[in-house]
């Protein structure tokens, strides 16, 4: 008898340094069991990357294999609405595994674009929201538009909004989280928007508590697993996408948590999000699915700037060993967790090495099924299947792209990184302070301490030349070219020359 196919869990939290898990991190000042037992009963990929630094983009990688700069987002984030940016009909997780017989859902943060009914300040709540994720491959979603601090905040059903925002707020002063506020979403709310005062207007559901947030997710992705698992025993497989909305602010662990870290709040609420990961964790116990059920945890960056300060006080270190954190070309900036447990194939407590990105499950996917992508699908998705199952790839790993906030590049090829603008983020400090190469030997200068541009010129030639093609190519992997949304955007300075036309 042919074995099921496996269930897939992907967990995704939100601004999670490499250096948060415990297990990870001798020196971590949280405890984190559940991620602990990930990493003790599954593979741990030690030069894991998420395929862009801030979270919309992120997303679109994990979900489409294709990095977001390629689509109409050159830079930054998405607010709470707009057209979704996962284009119509392209391929991603939940539509490939769907169309081979897998239950989908998501529940939890989406921040891709959604669509609501009328502008802000005059909305029909009761009519459905439009270019979400039931209409991406999701046969079931729960969740809300996007993070906490771009408003519209109520949840999610489906095509449907459960309760009106039509109540007003701004955020609230938080605990100090060092040389930052926090800040809190919480009642008391306003009944008419010229009372909120100074900042900017959120618009909320009465009864909406961001402490709440964590456990309603856990809640209704739990209660869909029990409704699934009995078919999931029988070999009707599922895939269950579960974005957190931790350890992004508002830091606001559930009183519970509160103290029992020993880094300030940011470690009470790392100590939540990893007590949510063990409730998937003991449901999958329950229903005697673990074995043959894929659990991936990841981040979709690396760890918000307060970084630095929960450092110098507490002593522990978010990104690791590693530069940077959210927003950053650096290693911090996109080097996260990334964990994967899969008993029935994937040795216990094993780690590899090998350079791998949020992107290449699409194609991991794939592989497991005995699907072929179509050629405008998975432009930079390279499977991870032999990885997974401890054998030596037939083919290296094409290089892989970093991606700044602020829309600047990175190429990573071996052990050299090239870095094509600002490694950190924030407006240039002077006039002339222009982005710059920089480049890196990960494999003696990991921390990236030493730019060794100039002695290596034949490197940062070849890295161009690389980085030249597989912007030109529309793909990093082999296939037939694809066109990126637009030609030529301002980033791409140090990358290609513009043609005399401006590239249009």
């Amino acid at each position: 008898m042919r074995a099921h196919r496996p269930n897939i869990v992907i967990i995704y939290s939100d601004d999670q340094g490499s250096g948060d898990v415990a297990a990870l991190n001798a020196d971590a000042k949280f405890a984190t069991p559940n991620l602990d037992r990930l990493v003790r009963e599954g593979m741990t990929f030690t030069d894991g990357h998420c395929s862009d630094t801030v979270c919309t983009p992120s997303r679109y990688g994990l979900l489409t294999g294709r990095y977001s700069w390629r689509s109409r987002l050159k830079r930054g984030v998405m607010g709470s609405e707009g057209p979704c940016l996962i284009e119509n009909g392209r391929v991603t997780l939940a539509s490939l595994l769907r169309a081979h017989g897998y239950r989908t859902a998501m529940v939890g943060k989406w921040h891709l674009g959604l669509q609501f009914d009328g502008k802000l300040g005059a909305r029909d709540w009761q009519k459905p929201f439009t270019d979400g994720p039931i209409e991406r491959g999701f046969d079931y979603f729960f969740g809300i538009p996007a993070s906490m601090n771009f408003g519209i905040l109520t949840y999610l059903k489906q095509d449907r909004v459960l309760a009106p925002a039509n109540l007003w707020t701004a955020k609230k002063p938080g605990q100090n989280q060092g040389d930052r506020l926090s800040y809190r979403i919480m009642p008391p709310y306003e009944r008419a928007r010229a009372d909120v005062g100074r900042g900017k207007k959120l618009e909320v559901a009465d009864g909406f508590v961001d402490s709440e947030v964590l456990q309603t997710f856990l809640r209704e992705a739990t209660t869909w697993l029990d409704s699934v698992a009995v078919d999931a025993k029988r070999g009707k497989p599922f895939f269950l996408y579960l974005p957190l909305t931790s350890p992004h602010k508002p830091v606001c662990p559930q009183e519970q948590f509160v103290g029992k870290s020993k880094a300030g709040l940011y470690g009470d609420f790392m100590m939540e999000t990893d007590h949510r990961v063990g409730q998937i964790l003991a449901a999958l116990d329950k229903h005697e699915l673990a074995d043959n059920t894929i659990v991936i945890f990841t981040a979709d960056n690396g760890a918000e700037n307060t970084y630095r300060d929960r450092l110098e006080r507490y002593g522990h270190a978010s990104s690791g060993s590693y530069r940077g954190g959210k927003r950053d070309l650096y290693e911090g900036g996109h080097r996260v967790p990334f964990l994967v447990r899969w008993p029935a194939q994937v040795k216990a407590n094993s780690r590899s090495a090998v350079t791998v990105c949020q992107t290449d499950l699409l194609a991991t996917f794939a592989e497991l099924l005995g699907a072929t992508l179509p050629a405008n699908a998975g432009e930079d998705s390279v499977s991870l299947l032999a990885d997974l199952r401890g054998k030596t790839r037939e083919v290296p790993r094409p290089p892989v792209v970093h991606h700044s906030a602020a829309g600047y590049f990175a190429i990573r090829d071996g052990s050299w990184k090239l870095l094509f603008g600002r490694g950190a983020q924030g407006k240039a400090k002077a006039k002339g302070d222009e982005p710059r190469f920089e480049l890196y030997d990960l494999a003696t200068d990991p921390g990236e301490t030493k730019n060794v541009v100039a002695e290596h010129p034949a490197v940062v030639a070849r890295l161009t030349r690389a980085m030249t093609k597989l912007v030109h190519d529309g793909r990093s992997t082999v296939g037939l070219k694809q066109k990126n949304y637009g030609e030529w955007w301002p980033q791409l300075t140090f990358v290609i020359r513009p043609a005399a036309n401006g590239g249009k």
